[in-house]
């Protein structure tokens, strides 16, 4: 390769030209997209490596647990320029998500060494922190020997970081003082509206701004739409039927999951809040939603999405993303929108699920491990998964800024960036930290399924689910 190539490329990463001026000069250079993708991994490397030794743990060799999933894939395909710019080997073992979750804690809790770093979610380091089996990152992050200069833990964006650190006492504010900050994100979920534009064009629809108008959406599709249901959201006997659109509405009329009384936690689900909440979300389902609802996890709700079995969905931003591409039927016609359940609410309240890495407290290759987890979180390793694969969405203000990924996102996921603009300021968990997290979430998902069967009516079964976690709560001490 010629040096006028290379520094060419070098000259776009240090900010001495445009994008635009960069795709010009290449044309005139002949230099083809493959080429040029390699030569732009290879000048943000050199970037990277011009203020700090990164080559420090040469030699060395990291593994890692990971789940299947396109922020891995993003990852993987971009680690030779990690082991290239230090010098560390890496290796990993990739699992589905049915079954990660447990390999992940036989790992901690045997206190095994087998790996060094893995994704996790933020709630189940309310686990793992408290437990000792996870590294507090607060002190990589602020060490300059082992933080390079350009990390700029800052540009993470504030609800992120915030959600991912906690004291480890029940109760206490996420982010708040003496906090450890027990994983670094690295790709997170806002909870917003993806739709079908040919179905609600069809039926001279606009997506919904409130919840109100989502009801009278959602079965408006159900009636008329010659064969869809209406709304597509998460029923599975799960904490993770609660976390993404059911809790992003609650909190923003008012609902909270706990409360604090005498320094003890209780229950707040019984609240006239909450009971009111609730009983249209139950309404919605049994009149628009799937007829299998119970059933229904993430990949129900977004593979119904793609094949146009359902209208809308009001859950994971990405995971409408996901749906707008690939081998699925609806893939190109589909659009999003943010959503503001209470019309009275001065923004949108998203819970996220935020995918992090977190360092085991069992490594022997700690140094080497934040290393790779501070390369894999980087701006510049941001910049490639967002702008060649589908590593949405981003953690870090720099990359939403970049014109290359606004460009490709705004050709083809209408309204997706306006969504995250208008969700993103207010958007971190509302999930009160404390260790019975899993199983009381689970189960208010229980709880739920029999509201929507007409097992038992909305105001009792939350009486119900209220006198159930405060025995648990009070059983454990909390």
């Amino acid at each position: 390769m010629y040096d006028r190539e290379r520094d060419l490329f070098k000259s776009y990463t240090a900010g001495k030209m445009s994008r635009r001026e960069l795709i010009e000069k290449s044309l005139k250079l002949g230099v083809a997209a493959g080429t040029a993708n390699f030569l732009l991994n290879s000048a943000s490397t050199a970037a990277m490596a011009a203020d700090f030794d990164w080559m420090k743990h040469k030699g060395k060799s990291v593994k890692l647990l990971l789940n299947k999933h396109p922020y891995a894939d993003a990852m993987i395909a971009n680690i030779d320029n990690f082991k290239s710019l230090t010098g560390v080997d890496v290796t990993y073992d990739i699992f589905p998500e049915d079954v990660y979750f447990d390999k992940v804690t036989a790992a901690l809790s045997s206190k095994s060494s087998q790996y060094d770093a893995f994704m996790t979610g933020a709630y189940q380091t309310w686990q793992y922190g408290p437990a000792g089996w996870i590294a507090d990152m607060n002190e990589f992050i602020s060490d300059p020997a082992k933080t390079s200069p350009t990390y700029d833990w800052d540009d993470v964006l504030p609800g992120l970081r915030a959600s991912t650190a906690w004291s480890g006492v029940p109760g206490a504010e996420l982010g708040g003082a003496d906090s450890k900050q027990w994983c670094v994100p690295w790709g997170f979920e806002l909870n917003n509206i993806a739709y079908n534009r040919k179905i609600f064009d069809k039926l001279g629809l606009a997506p919904p701004q409130n919840m109100n108008e989502m009801m009278e959406v959602a079965a408006k599709i159900t009636n008329d739409a010659g064969g869809p249901y209406g709304i597509g959201v998460r029923g599975s006997r799960s904490w993770a039927t609660i976390h993404p659109g059911f809790l992003s509405a609650y909190t923003n009329f008012g609902g909270k999951d706990l409360k604090q009384e005498d320094g003890k936690l209780r229950a707040a689900m019984d609240s006239a809040e909450s009971k009111a909440f609730t009983a249209q979300w139950v309404k919605m389902i049994q009149d628009s939603g799937p007829k299998d609802w119970a059933t229904y996890t993430w990949y129900q709700v977004g593979t119904d999405l793609g094949a146009g079995a359902s209208g809308m969905i009001y859950d994971a931003d990405i995971l409408g993303y996901f749906m707008n591409g690939g081998d699925n039927k609806e893939a190109g016609n589909l659009a999003y929108a943010s959503f503001k359940a209470n019309p009275d609410a001065p923004t949108p309240t998203s819970n996220v699920w935020i995918w992090s890495l977190a360092m085991s407290n069992f490594s022997k290759e700690r140094d080497a491990a934040w290393y790779f987890m501070q390369w894999a979180s980087s701006a510049e390793h941001g910049l490639f998964g967002a702008r060649k694969m589908d590593f949405v969405n981003p953690v870090r203000g720099k990359v939403w800024k970049d014109q290359e990924f606004r460009d490709r996102i705004a050709k083809s996921y209408p309204g997706y960036i306006e969504q995250y603009e208008a969700s993103a300021p207010d958007a971190k968990i509302y999930f009160t930290p404390q260790p019975l997290f899993s199983t009381l979430t689970t189960e208010w998902a229980a709880g739920l399924q029999k509201m929507v069967t007409r097992e038992v009516p909305v105001d009792e079964g939350l009486d119900q689910l209220a006198e159930s976690v405060n025995r648990q709560l009070k059983s454990a001490g909390l």
